[in-house]
């Protein structure tokens, strides 16, 4: 599932934080995750 085909606002932002958590999971620095846009 793509984060642009979810139409719910609050899905959207959950599925954002669970992919921004998967990141930082994997190690990576959260400045960069949030710069390059996800």
């Amino acid at each position: 599932v793509k984060i642009a085909e979810i139409e719910d606002p609050l899905m959207k932002k959950i599925r954002y934080m669970d992919k921004l958590v998967d990141e930082i999971a994997k190690g990576r620095p959260m400045e960069k995750i949030l710069r390059s846009g996800l």
